[in-house]
């Protein structure tokens, strides 16, 4: 069971919760996502939109081959290398989490950093699911 809690003293962030409780028979722990595809090529060189959709769409088939979804990531850690892309990573998180009912909304952590250890990658996520 994956409880989401927003205390009203933190306040209800958009997209996300405060605080995930899981009791859980399984714990997935997903491998930072970039934005490559099946055959390893970057998609949306130089475009931080199609590598935000693409970053999460390898979440998605991540989640699937597990039998998850969405609803199941209690964690995100979001790495971005310009946080000028903040409002695009939000537009795409928003679509990925309101492809399942309720929408989801894991814990989260956001941070800049100076470079991926791809020169052409712009975000990486990793994640953690339970089920």
């Amino acid at each position: 069971m994956i409880t989401r809690i927003n205390p009203p003293e933190l306040g209800s962030p958009p997209g996300y919760s405060q605080i995930v409780e899981v009791t859980a028979g399984r714990i997935i722990f997903i491998a930072g996502q970039t934005a490559l595809d099946r055959d390893g090529n970057v998609v949306g060189r130089n475009d931080f939109a199609v590598q935000a959709e693409q970053v999460f769409q390898n979440l998605a088939i991540a989640l699937q081959a597990i039998g998850c979804t969405a609803a199941n990531l209690v964690k995100l850690t979001v790495f971005l290398t310009d946080m000028d892309n903040l409002g695009r990573y939000r537009e795409a998180r928003n679509r990925f989490f309101a492809s399942v009912t309720p929408v989801a909304a894991p814990a989260v952590t956001l941070v800049e950093v100076s470079k991926l250890y791809g020169p052409d990658f712009l975000i990486e996520i990793e994640a953690i699911a339970a089920a």
